[in-house]
């Protein structure tokens, strides 16, 4: 089929490149379509095999004690590969293994590859399985050996062998030439959405079988970052994850990185992606108010996400995932600020605190400190987290407009919130006229902060 080509398998403790390991390697070398080399060797892979795997591969933490290590046998298998294109059934697997087992001895791995699941799904598209079991079935294959890597090797050349007899020696190496020449694509996706992909800014969301989406992420370059996805070795888990569930590929273009920003971290938290976890909505977010009063005690109280309202922002410090990283945020900012823990609430009883009797505390709870100071002090150091009032007498409106897809939006917000992104100038006056509901969102709030410091932005005043 190729002048050079190298058919791989390799049986794993599991599916994570990083944390599992190989324990089985087989594969046959053809040039010029004559084998040249049959080798096979069992791995060391220095952790136990899951029961499940030893179950499904036949292969036992006992069969394995004294085999090789992946370093010992790394030089030989670099020999069959050398010259050749590496084939493979959901090559990516194979490949992302290899990549990261050679990554642990400090080489870098650079290989051809042919997936044989996108050779099958090319030259019979008709049909909707390409898996092995799917190919044994459809070709009359037959091996004894299933789920045993030179099993499952020799199954991929008699599919190839097969399949060169239906349809042609030409048309084989024309379809995996072709393949070989493509970006690595997840056999579960269409080669022709490369050609569709825009290079623009916008929002791009990752499904499986049904319509919860595995990922949502944004880009300036909607088709460089999702190509990323897929030219990479898989060396995080998630993308192996996300390579071996993914079946389809949405995008929405915005105007600018700004709109995909804004419209990611809204698609996030409406959807729940599986695999997004930074950007998902978290309903414990909370803050510190300050008292009005220095004689007060506790001189601050927790207000949770529910509690923010536009009238009392510029009377809140700092923003918290949780109640615990609030109160362990406070804790840390008495401490280097010599602040008292009961005028804070962080500590009960009668008398000097327990930080007075370490000279942590300048000694408020015992009359050494004026009230008044100490409210001061405080002030002062929670000034850095306090949060911004709104800076403007009403709603505003952010333009961004591309040259590259002629794309304009209106960003319109207001309070920090983010009403709504406008293409049609038309819709403004309903926007405008509408009353908003305020919902503090710590995501929107920091990225309209940093939005604002940029000297070039076009603000439009209602």
């Amino acid at each position: 089929m190729l002048p050079i080509i190298t058919y791989l398998d390799l049986e794993t403790t599991g599916a994570t490149p990083l944390r599992d390991r190989v324990t089985e390697i087989a594969l046959i070398r053809f040039e010029n379509g004559i084998e040249v080399g049959r080798w096979q060797t069992l791995v060391n892979p220095e952790l136990p095999i899951p029961p499940f795997i030893q179950q499904l591969t036949g292969i036992t933490n006992e069969m394995v004690q004294r085999a090789p290590t992946f370093a010992d046998v790394a030089a030989e298998l670099s020999g069959y590969l050398e010259g050749a294109v590496m084939a493979a059934h959901n090559a990516r697997f194979d490949h992302g293994f290899l990549k990261n087992e050679y990554r642990r001895m400090g080489v870098t791995l650079r290989q051809k590859v042919l997936c044989t699941v996108k050779l099958s799904r090319t030259l019979y598209p008709e049909h909707r399985h390409h898996g092995l079991d799917a190919l044994m079935q459809r070709h009359n294959l037959v091996t004894l050996a299933r789920h045993r890597a030179m099993g499952d090797v020799e199954l991929m050349v008699g599919f190839v062998r097969a399949a060169s007899a239906e349809l042609g020696s030409d048309r084989m190496r024309a379809v995996a030439q072709e393949l070989i020449r493509s970006p690595s694509l997840p056999s579960g996706l269409d080669s022709g959405l490369l050609d569709e992909i825009p290079e623009t800014p916008g929002v791009y969301l990752f499904f499986g079988e049904n319509d919860l989406p595995l990922y949502i992420g944004k880009s300036v370059s909607l088709r460089e970052r999702i190509m990323s996805h897929f030219s990479g070795d898989h060396a995080s888990t998630k993308e192996m994850r996300i390579s071996q569930e993914i079946k389809r590929v949405e995008w929405v273009e915005t105007a600018g990185e700004f709109g995909a920003l804004l419209l990611e971290s809204r698609l996030v938290k409406e959807r729940q992606p599986i695999y997004n976890r930074q950007l998902r909505r978290e309903r414990q977010l909370c803050s510190w108010q300050i008292e009005t009063n220095p004689d007060a005690q506790p001189l601050v109280k927790l207000v949770n996400e529910a509690g923010i309202q536009p009238e009392t922002l510029g009377n809140l410090f700092g923003t918290f995932r949780s109640r615990r990283q609030a109160l362990d945020a406070l804790r840390q900012l008495a401490e280097v600020h010599e602040l008292c823990p009961k005028m804070l609430g962080l500590e009960n009883g009668k008398g000097a605190c327990f930080a007075f009797q370490l000279k942590r505390c300048r000694g408020v709870c015992c009359d050494r400190e004026p009230i008044k100071i100490h409210y001061l002090r405080l002030m002062q150091a929670l000034s850095f987290h306090r949060l911004k009032s709104w800076p403007y007498p009403s709603k505003i409106g952010i333009r961004e407009h591309n040259t590259v897809n002629g794309k304009t939006q209106i960003h319109v917000f207001d309070q920090w919130c983010h009403l709504a992104s406008l293409e049609d100038e038309a819709e403004m006056h309903e926007v405008l006229a509408s009353k908003s509901v305020f919902s503090f969102d710590l995501d929107t709030y920091k990225l309209l902060i940093r939005q604002l410091r940029n000297p070039k932005l076009e603000i439009i005043s209602f």
